[in-house]
């Protein structure tokens, strides 16, 4: 290339073959370098990058956790549907541009202050109760941070709310407000009502073959056989490894004897204490006790009340003054000590339970020390167990082949759908609790190398074995269903009409007892419930219904499903006076409070964002929640 460009044709022909090059690699997508935005960065806030991978990441936490809550797992589709997606890119953006503020305000964190909150923090104290290095490194690395990484997000959050801190401080609901949703949530109501179940809706003769095929023909895809998969799962967890670890008695009593103060229970006892400010009125005190008067009465005196006396039921340790520790775990039960003399103060003690403490011997403590040698253990174990597996998934084999060669458990559920049920309609037994695998493996495929996930302290892997797809079932395989379904819709049917013939003649002035009586119903009365009632006597629907209907007005409702309707009557409506001091009304405005301080910083972030800048990109933000396939 030097010697053909050395003349002035060979540097034309260069130039215009280069020319064509870059031309080239910008229609296929190099120009991203140019533009500065490549399918790894989701969104820009300012000099502030989100990559996709983070994103991504973030948003399977959010979908589990959401699973969790709700006590099933939640598909990504589903998660879109509620908006999950949008929500965490918002929290996402929320962060960078604070993050971004923080450094162009040129705000910042001292190491001194990081390194506290690190220390103090108890997941990483070992069994000595003290901050344990190794434990920081292992528990942020099965994170997936680094040392470094996690400083730094530590260091960012702290900036964060430095600055979020000065924004919403002072911040106070009105009165009126409050005073405004102490009476809407106060409000009660009692009603009159009457149930109408299957028995008022009379006979329903089966449908005819004909009626019940024109009936499923309709309504094929509610009775449509959901897609299955075949699913392999391998949760590696301290807990499981350490069931396979057999620890001696010998190293149990090394570590015994290294922590035997830790296996004791300290005497414990209910310590009271009068304090003086100087000995003679201590003495003075103790005089008049040896005469007749009761510690109590001269606590009265001195108008201390029993919280302000009572030490609580305290080890030794627990009590700060060395002097007065040493008098109270000296004292004789329910007797008052001379005065003794403290640090700050002089007082008088009284003793009115010992609970004695317990030394305990190896023997009744070896399974627990066994325990937590073996978790120990297991804990170093992991990182090599990691490397192993991965190793096996990189020379081919599936997570559920990987785990035989290694002599591990994993668990291959044949067939599930997404809500989690097998084909049997009920919930697929061997899932691993506390965590959503089943929309990652509808996410996945056959083949595709899933990434393991945290799990309990350790990390899960899943493979899909294979992929059953949804098809339409015939009439047959699902005739019990069908019939069952149209049978309700009848039911409902009819009992909606008696209802709506019962209120139309309330409303012309029927007497509600009379009717019900006509239509062989018993009246039930529900009494001063609120809108927020948790009574079990009282139906859900009705609660509703009454709160849109005023004194004396009539309505129906739905009950517990299609097969039950209610027809009632509101009887009374009451209003109670606002009690500003009440405890009830002081968390509800903390609760404002911490409301109008979300919003104020909502308004804070939307107006740093609109000057900074945000640039997102769609394609990458699609492809990190599912909703598009990645290029």
């Amino acid at each position: 290339m030097r010697k053909a460009s050395s003349n002035w044709l060979g540097k034309t022909v260069m130039s215009v073959l280069f020319g064509v090059l870059i031309i080239s690699f910008g229609v296929w997508g190099i120009a991203d370098i140019f533009k500065g935005f490549g399918q790894s960065s989701l969104a820009k806030i300012g000099s502030t990058e989100i990559t996709t991978e983070q994103f991504r990441n973030l948003f399977t936490d959010k979908v589990q956790q959401i699973g969790r809550r709700f006590g099933r797992p939640l598909t990504m589709e589903q998660a879109r549907q509620f908006g999950l997606d949008r929500q965490v890119l918002q929290e996402v953006i929320s962060d960078a541009a604070l993050d971004e503020t923080a450094r162009r305000m040129g705000l910042g964190q001292s190491d001194a202050d990081i390194v506290r909150a690190i220390s103090s923090d108890p997941t990483f104290k070992g069994l000595d109760g003290k901050f344990d290095h190794d434990r920081f490194l292992q528990t942020i690395r099965q994170a997936g941070y680094t040392e470094q990484r996690f400083i730094a997000e530590q260091r960012r959050i702290a900036m964060r709310r430095q600055l979020t801190g000065t924004i919403v401080a002072g911040l106070e609901p009105p009165k009126t407000q409050v005073e405004a949703l102490v009476r809407f949530q106060n409000e009660q109501r009692s009603a009159s009502y009457v149930k109408l179940a299957a028995a008022q809706a009379g006979t329903i003769a089966p449908p005819s073959p004909e009626a019940l095929a024109a009936y499923f023909d309709e309504r094929k895809q509610l009775f449509r056989a959901p897609e299955y998969r075949k699913i392999a799962v391998l949760a590696l967890t301290p807990d499981e490894l350490a069931k396979s670890i057999t620890v001696s008695d010998e190293d149990a009593k090394k570590v015994f004897e290294q922590r035997r103060e830790r296996y004791a229970t300290p005497e414990k006892r209910q310590v009271f204490q009068i304090p003086f400010p100087n000995a003679d009125e201590a003495k003075a005190a103790s005089d008049r006790i040896k005469a007749g008067t009761s510690f109590e009465d001269i606590a009265k005196e001195r108008k201390l009340t029993t919280a302000d006396i009572d030490l609580g039921n305290v080890a030794k340790a627990s009590i700060g003054d060395s002097a007065i520790a040493d008098a109270a775990f000296a004292l004789a039960p329910n007797t008052v000590s001379e005065p003794v003399k403290g640090t700050l103060i002089t007082a008088l003690l009284k003793v009115t339970k010992v609970e004695p403490g317990t030394n305990p011997t190896y023997e009744n403590v070896a399974p627990t020390i066994k325990r937590e040698i073996a978790l120990e253990r297991a804990r170093a174990q992991m990182q090599d167990l990691h490397n192993k597996i991965e190793d096996e998934r990189g020379g081919g084999s599936n997570i559920a082949e990987a785990a035989q060669k290694l002599g591990l458990k994993a668990t291959t559920i044949e067939a599930i759908d997404r809500s989690g049920r097998g084909p049997d309609g009920k919930p697929v037994a061997g899932l691993p609790q506390g965590i959503d695998l089943v929309s990652p493996a509808f996410a996945s495929n056959i083949g595709v190398e899933n990434e393991p996930v945290q799990y309990n302290g350790g990390e899960l892997w899943f493979d899909v074995l294979g992929v059953t797809p949804s098809r339409d079932r015939s009439l047959d395989e699902v005739k019990d269903q069908v019939e069952a379904r149209w049978r309700d819709e009848q039911i409902s049917a009819r009992l909606r009409a008696k209802a709506t013939e019962i209120v139309g003649k309330l409303e012309k002035g029927a007497a509600f007892d009379a009717e019900a009586a006509a239509a062989g119903l018993k009246v039930e009365t529900a009494k001063l419930f609120k809108r927020d009632t948790d009574a079990k006597d009282i139906p859900e629907r009705l609660v509703t219904a009454a709160f849109r209907t005023p004194k004396d007005g009539v309505g129906q409702t739905e009950g517990g499903g299609g097969s039950e309707w209610i027809v009632f009557k509101v009887t009374d409506v009451v209003v109670p006076p606002v009690d500003l001091a009440s405890e009830d009304v002081k968390k509800l405005t903390e609760s404002l409070r911490r409301a109008e301080m979300e919003e104020q910083l909502t308004a804070y972030i939307a107006k740093l964002e609109t000057e900074i800048g945000v640039t997102i990109n769609q394609n990458a933000f699609a492809v990190a929640t599912g909703a598009a396939a990645a290029q």
